[in-house]
């Protein structure tokens, strides 16, 4: 059964995920359409990479991703279709798939479906359905567009670690506003060799990594190994974004003792 996800910033009040989904179902009757996210901040890629690529690994070889987020078509930005292992992506390369991905892609093709003379005479959208219908029912990737070598670029922080000290940042706030940061298990596991350490954030400080944000009571502030295996600051049943004043992009300090 051919499976083909979506993803956006578009909500939920407006028609243009009713109509997506109208156009899928009408050219491939019977495909499972699933919702990775449709509540992805106005043309915060950041946000939706994270999403995506926290999701993508556990659906089945075969599966093809659209990403309807700042898919306007540019001389910059090409619509891109995307091999990836045994998956399929497609969306406009505005950096997005450098911040999904850890390597290169396995094929990569510039969409020319409904270009004519090298004007798109069709919606982003409806190209994107196009590629993503042949692609669930077996098209070959090099049959959709143009070979191409790579894609764009997008700079995203990585953790820096100098001496006992791991340097990084927010990089998501979930709906519970837990702030999810780029310090990964395995970096703190290597770093840290069994040692006492400090985590600083904003003018707090925590001793402990607790397995469940359960181990403290209600109100008290904690970090955890959360489910994508980065460090997380939170309040159990709390609010820790707001009540700490914690937003993407603000440092999280980890120092190592003895």
């Amino acid at each position: 059964m051919p499976i083909i996800t979506l993803t956006s910033d578009w909500g939920l009040r407006d028609y243009f995920l009713a109509v997506a989904r109208g156009k899928i179902m009408s050219r491939l009757p019977g495909a499972t359409v699933i919702d990775i996210s449709h509540e992805i901040s106005p043309f915060n890629l950041m946000q939706a990479s994270f999403i995506v690529r926290n999701a993508y690994p556990h659906y089945p070889a075969g599966t093809v991703h659209i990403l309807f987020l700042l898919d306007e078509e540019t001389e910059r930005t090409p619509h891109l279709a995307i091999r990836y292992g045994d998956q399929y992506f497609i969306g406009a390369d505005n950096g997005i798939f450098s911040l999904i991905f850890d390597r290169p892609p396995d094929a990569l093709v510039r969409l020319t479906d409904g270009e004519e003379a090298g004007r798109l005479i069709v919606p982003a959208r409806d190209r994107f359905v196009s590629a993503a219908v042949k692609l669930a029912t077996g098209h070959d990737l090099a049959q959709l567009g143009e070979p191409v070598t790579g894609w764009n670029e997008q700079l995203h922080f990585q953790p820096v670690v100098s001496g006992d000290v791991i340097r990084g940042v927010v990089i998501y706030l979930n709906r519970y506003e837990n702030a999810v940061t780029n310090i990964t298990r395995e970096l703190f596991d290597k770093v840290s060799q069994g040692r006492r350490f400090i985590i600083e954030f904003r003018g707090e400080t925590i001793h402990q990594i607790n397995a469940a944000y359960g181990n403290v009571p209600v109100g008290e502030i904690t970090a955890i190994f959360g489910s994508t295996g980065h460090l997380e600051i939170a309040i159990n049943q709390g609010n820790a974004g707001s009540l700490l004043g914690l937003e993407v992009n603000d440092p999280v300090r980890v120092e190592f003792h003895g």
